[in-house]
């Protein structure tokens, strides 16, 4: 921004590195030459910005007034949230996307690249600057003007520079959410016939591209097919199951994947460091865990975390700011939980609600933790986003519960947090939940409860315990009428043999169930049966019914629990392929007797059309 004038500029301002406009014509008297009118001297009119200098100050302006102008029209620059900041500048500067980048560096490399890719990805994983990136690498010339496509585009030359800035005019950037028509598509369709203007490539980045009308995907399959080859596509989507199939065949597909959280952490540390802020590592990974895997989510929360502590951001402001429970007091009330102590769990409860948590906050945390205690069973501690207190409370708890313990109190968690979501009352909710949690663990387990049932250590209708508290002798004296004493109870039939081979397996199922039985016989290829397990080769026609099924059925017949698997392996042949097999044998001995060999000579046209096996006959006969 200035003001025009009709002035001559002072010998320091009349360099054609400060106005380039002024080479042509220039004068060693300080006047530009008019080009237009070239046989007289004239002071040519410049123009600086949008303002104009009034007539009566045209000539009063001076060289330093006009450089005092320019500096005073160069207004400060506006602040950037960190997600614009800090957008990647070149693929070295993109986290968690190595195949991609592997991908394309070959491609590039060898120049096998596609005339369209597609982006796909959760929201804040880098589709956008990835498309950009993509752009400056078709187009970067290198610092010399001289080079080529590279996976790694210099950044200082004209196309890098433009592209990153917005403003190159071969890089033409979509919103497909606002430019939904067919219009649009025909705007394209006419403008990729001629060449670029200043770039290697015309290149045209369509972002939430699934937001195209039917019509406007159908009118730019022809040219995505088969586009110029100074034309290249670069889609950009978060649902790509709304992109037709025919439109995804044509180009080549690339699935951003979630930033883990260890990596989006150390990414925010380095974005602390240069910002000149003090961040707690502990405070970092709660950021990293709210984002859920995407980098513009977790600088977002991360400069709002900046502006809530005052330059300072420690973990107690980012779970104030969040509404996220401690993780301390998250321990201690599972903790509790998993003692059964009821009052110490509603207090628990009662203290986080009045700090501010919320109670579905409350059962997401407890959900946490007992994911984090089923993996760390699973597969150990050696997640690097959990603090040092996790891991050691993970490990222990791990080798005390069992996968059947932890997989109920995650179901009688996620139910209450269902709960909670939905109540007029969360927090009584929440209380009510995790109550019932407390009493279920101190029910005994099921499975347990079954074998000391079956071993007989504990039997159903067995009397009082001896310390149930006696009648008061001052009971009035009434006709007391004693209790029918319990019917005996039978004493359990002597249970089944187990079946040894696949024929007793399949008599056994007869009565019990006549499509198990069948399935059985025609399609199942024995393995191995081994008392209560039975491996059968895998098969497409056996449906994954049919195993639970056959589970559920020798259970009730047996009584024990069967263990019935589907393996890799070739398998002995079915019932109905050795029936099948002793037919053709049968009929492959009466065909090859002297007999049947001479009749078939006689008669070559003569086919077998029956049979029946030979009665046996005594040697008195």
């Amino acid at each position: 921004m200035g003001y025009e004038g009709q002035i001559a500029p002072p010998p320091r301002l009349a360099s054609c590195e400060r106005f380039p406009h002024m080479r042509r014509g220039s004068r060693a008297d300080g006047a530009v030459a008019n080009p237009v009118r070239s046989g007289r001297k004239q002071p040519q009119r410049f123009r600086i910005g949008s303002f104009r200098l009034p007539p009566h100050q045209e000539s009063k302006t001076s060289g330093a007034g006009l450089a005092k102008l320019i500096l005073m029209s160069e207004s400060p620059q506006p602040y950037r949230v960190l997600a614009r900041k800090y957008r990647p500048q070149n693929f070295g500067e993109l986290i968690g996307q190595d195949a991609m980048v592997t991908t394309l560096a070959n491609a590039i490399r060898r120049d096998r690249l596609a005339h369209a890719f597609l982006l796909t990805g959760v929201r804040g994983v880098g589709k956008t600057s990835t498309a950009r990136l993509i752009a400056k690498a078709l187009n970067c010339i290198g610092p010399d003007g001289q080079g080529g496509p590279t996976i790694d585009p210099c950044g200082v030359c004209e196309p890098c520079v433009a592209i990153a800035e917005g403003r190159h005019i071969d890089v033409v950037e979509m919103d497909a959410a606002s430019h939904t028509g067919i219009d649009d598509i025909r705007e394209i369709i006419e403008a990729v016939r001629y060449a670029s203007v200043s770039a290697r490539y015309k290149i045209y980045i369509i972002d939430e591209v699934h937001m195209l009308s039917k019509a406007a995907f159908n009118g730019l399959l022809k040219t995505l097919e088969e586009p110029p080859a100074h034309v290249k596509f670069l889609f950009a989507t978060t649902e790509v199951n709304k992109v037709p199939i025919t439109v995804l065949s044509r180009c080549q597909r690339f699935d951003l994947r979630r930033i883990p959280a260890d990596k989006l952490a150390a990414h925010f540390t380095s974005v602390v460091a240069a910002e000149g802020v003090e961040a707690e590592p502990e405070a970092l990974a709660l950021i990293a865990r709210a984002a859920e895997g995407s980098a513009r989510d977790g600088l977002s929360i991360l400069d709002q975390a900046i502006a809530h502590g005052s330059g300072q951001v420690d973990a107690a402001q980012v779970r104030d700011m969040l509404g996220l429970s401690d993780r301390g007091a998250i321990r201690r009330l599972f903790g509790e939980l998993l003692k059964g102590d009821a009052s110490a769990v509603l207090a628990g409860v009662r203290g986080q609600y009045d700090l501010g948590v919320e109670p579905a906050a409350m059962l997401h945390g407890l959900l946490e933790t007992c994911h984090g205690v089923t993996r760390a069973k699973v597969a150990g501690t050696g997640d690097p986003a959990l603090s040092a207190e996790e891991r050691e409370a993970f490990a222990e708890w791990s080798g005390k519960l069992g996968f059947a313990t932890l997989h109920r109190l995650w179901q009688l968690l996620l139910k209450g947090h269902g709960e909670v979501q939905t109540a007029a009352m969360p927090i009584e909710a929440a209380e009510m939940a995790l109550l019932r949690v407390v009493h279920a663990s101190q029910l005994p387990d099921p499975g347990e409860l079954a074998r000391k049932l079956a071993s007989g250590e504990i039997s159903i209708g067995a009397g009082a315990p001896a310390s149930a508290p006696a009648a008061p002798s001052a009971a009035p004296a009434v006709a007391q009428v004693q209790p029918a004493a319990p019917p005996a109870i039978e004493a359990p039939p002597a249970p089944l043999a187990l079946p040894d081979s696949i024929e007793a397996l399949h008599e056994l199922l007869k009565p019990k169930s006549a499509l198990l039985a069948l399935q059985l016989h025609d399609h199942a290829r024995l393995v191995r049966l081994t008392g209560t397990e039975l491996l059968i080769a895998e098969t497409d026609k056996l449906k994954p019914d049919f195993y639970s099924n056959l589970v559920a059925a020798l259970k009730d017949i047996t009584g024990e629990r069967w263990t019935v698997g589907a393996v890799p392996e070739t398998g002995a042949p079915s019932l109905r392929d050795q029936e099948l097999a002793g037919e053709d044998a049968a009929k492959s001995a009466i065909l090859n007797s002297p007999l049947i060999k001479a009749a078939r000579e006689a008669f070559p046209d003569a086919e077998l059309i029956s049979y029946s096996a030979p009665e046996p006959r005594s040697l008195a006969s």
